[in-house]
């Protein structure tokens, strides 16, 4: 149970926009601007690292959405998803993302766990600047919304029916800002 009281119907990160109703606008932009662009990383690469990031984090929540998102790019391959999140090094992905994940790895720790050797080892698998780049902004982003939802105790969705049908409307283009 959420430790404040949210809108009547309002769930997630949408209860805590409907609750902050001018933060909402900002939030969701900032969040289409990570992840829902296709400049160096895919959109499914983009949401595989924040669903990782939320695993490590155990952010239930963003885990199962974002991971649901990440399927539905991926022709609904969750299999895909449960792999990179069961043991991303040993998923049928490419090395270069394996390398971006194991950045977001280091950068759900604390920023300062990355190392030059990793972003080296990115760089000769073929990662751009600005792919480093958008892999170390999307797991720092997943910190700061994983630790905002559990730290306002919002309720984890235990339906993963829901998550998928969350994931369809986000990757078929409803996105994350708020629509007026």
């Amino acid at each position: 149970m959420a430790y404040i009281k949210l809108p009547d119907n309002a769930a997630g990160m949408r209860g805590l926009m409907a609750f902050r109703p001018h933060l909402a606008p900002h939030l969701g932009a900032f969040t289409e601007g990570i992840l829902c662009i296709e400049d160096g990383l895919t959109k499914a690469e983009r949401e595989i690292i924040g669903t990782l990031v939320s695993k490590l984090n155990d952010c239930q929540l963003c885990e199962g959405v974002h991971g649901a998102v990440a399927a539905c790019y991926l022709d609904d391959n969750e299999v895909l998803i449960e792999q990179i999140k069961e043991d991303y090094k040993k998923a049928p992905i490419s090395d270069k993302l394996k390398a971006l994940l194991n950045i977001a790895t280091s950068v759900q720790k604390g920023g300062k766990y990355v190392s030059e050797s990793q972003i080296q080892r990115a760089r000769d698998l073929g990662a751009t600047d600005i792919e480093i780049h958008d892999t170390v902004i999307i797991a720092a982003t997943f910190c700061f919304f994983n630790r905002y939802l559990d730290g306002l105790g919002i309720d984890p969705i235990q339906d993963s029916e829901i998550f998928r049908q969350r994931g369809r409307m986000i990757a078929k283009g409803l996105g994350y800002a708020p629509k007026k």
